[in-house]
């Protein structure tokens, strides 16, 4: 049950529908700033559904500032996932500009996911 309330609270702090892709695997409260660490769920790009990708871990981790909370900093450090196309024998990585043309995202979220291709 904590879990579970632990998760909406998170969910009420990121971009709306960021844990549609990414999970929360860690915060913390160091001085005056709030770290918080996400890691892109292992679901391959809908538009890759009749390849055979493999998951090859994640690119570098990269820090963004979020809104602040409470007055202290908020970053955001986020670990965005490939996969191995087993076909093309290529990397692939998730296409936030088509996931930001379609309908499952709000606009705050497709700024925040602009934010990380920088």
């Amino acid at each position: 049950m904590l879990q579970d309330t632990q998760t909406e609270l998170v969910k009420l702090l990121l971009p709306e529908g960021l844990l549609n892709y990414f999970e929360v695997t860690k915060v913390k409260s160091v001085n005056h700033e709030i770290w918080i660490y996400i890691e892109e769920l292992n679901d391959p790009p809908i538009e890759f559904s009749n390849d055979k990708l493999l998951s090859k871990g994640f690119l570098p981790e990269i820090c963004i500032q979020d809104f602040p909370l409470r007055g202290k900093k908020v970053l955001l450090y986020i670990k965005r996932r490939r996969w191995h196309n087993t076909r093309t024998n290529d990397i692939v990585l998730r296409d936030w500009n088509l996931v930001q043309s379609g309908t499952r995202i709000t606009s705050e979220f497709a700024s925040f996911l602009k934010e990380l291709s920088r």
